[in-house]
C-alpha cells in the first residue's frame, strides 16, 4: 500500500487531501502542530493512518518526522506540502518577526520536507511531490507581502527540485488551489470578498474539489515541473 505524507493536515484543505487520499487506498501521514484533537479525528476516519506532531519549519522535527514514517510503513510515495500560514499586514507596519514566521514555515518547510522526504522516496522507488502556492505567488496582494513572497518563491523551489529529482523518478509539481472559506481564508473577509469578484464565475474554490484533483493527478506518470491554477480568475 502506499504512504503518503500530508503536512498541515489537521483542517481546511490538507484534512480534505488526506481524506480524499485515504479513499484511494493510501496509507497517510497526518502531520499537525497545534490542532491534535482535530489531526485525531482525520486519521480516525480514514483508518489505516497515524497523526505526527511536527514543526515544518524546523528541519530537526522533520527529521525525527521522516524517522517515524520510515520505521513504520518503510516507504514514502507521496509527499504533500500543503502546511502554511500567514500573517497579514503593510509592509510598512510589518514586523521583521512576522516576516521571517510566515518565510520559516511557508518556504523552508517546503524546502525542509523536500530535502530530508526525497531521501526515503529515492529509496522507495521515486514518487510525487505536490507543493501548494497561491495565486498570491503570482499576482501579489496588498498586506500580504510575505505571504506572496514565500508562495512565489515555492514555484521557483517547485522547478528546481523537479530537474534535480527526475533522475530518482520523483516527480515535483505545484498548484494553486484558489481563494477556500476555510479557517484561513475566512480568516480574512475582505481578502475572500475580492477573491469572489475577481472570479470569472463568482465563486470561491472547493477544498474538496482540489482534494479530488491531487488525487486524480496522483496517478499520472509523466508530469513534472508543473504549476497547475485551480482558479477562476484569470492568471
Amino acid at each position: 500500500m502506499p504512504v503518503a505524507v500530508v503536512t498541515g493536515a489537521s483542517r481546511g484543505l490538507g484534512k480534505e487531501i488526506a481524506l480524499s487520499l485515504g479513499r484511494e487506498s493510501y496509507s497517510v501521514v497526518v502531520n499537525y502542530l497545534a490542532s491534535e484533537n482535530e489531526a485525531k479525528k482525520v486519521a480516525d476516519e480514514i483508518g489505516k493512518a497515524f497523526i505526527i506532531r511536527a514543526d515544518v519549519g524546523d528541519i530537526r522535527q522533520v527529521e525525527g518526522m521522516v524517522d517515524t514514517v520510515y520505521k513504520k510503513w518503510g516507504r514514502v510515495d507521496v509527499l504533500i506540502n500543503n502546511a502554511g500560514i500567514t500573517k497579514d499586514s503593510l509592509m510598512p507596519r510589518l514586523k521583521e518577526g512576522e516576516w521571517d514566521e510566515v518565510l520559516r514555515v511557508n518556504l523552508k518547510g517546503c524546502f525542509n520536507t523536500i530535502k530530508i522526504f526525497s531521501h526515503v522516496m529515492i529509496k522507495s522507488g521515486g514518487g510525487h511531490i505536490i507543493n501548494v502556492s497561491s495565486y498570491s505567488g503570482l499576482k501579489g496582494r496588498e498586506g500580504q507581502a510575505a505571504y506572496s513572497a514565500s508562495k512565489a518563491a515555492i514555484l521557483g523551489l517547485t522547478y528546481s527540485a523537479a530537474r534535480e529529482l527526475a533522475e530518482y523518478k520523483i516527480k515535483v509539481n505545484a498548484i494553486l488551489p484558489g481563494y477556500m472559506e476555510t479557517e484561513m481564508g475566512m480568516a480574512a473577509e475582505k481578502a475572500m470578498e475580492t477573491a469572489r469578484s475577481e472570479s470569472i464565475i463568482s465563486i470561491l474554490s472547493d477544498p474538496k474539489e482540489v482534494a479530488g484533483f491531487i488525487a486524480h493527478f496522483l496517478k499520472t506518470k509523466n508530469v513534472t515541473g508543473q504549476v497547475f491554477s485551480l482558479e477562476s480568475r484569470i492568471l
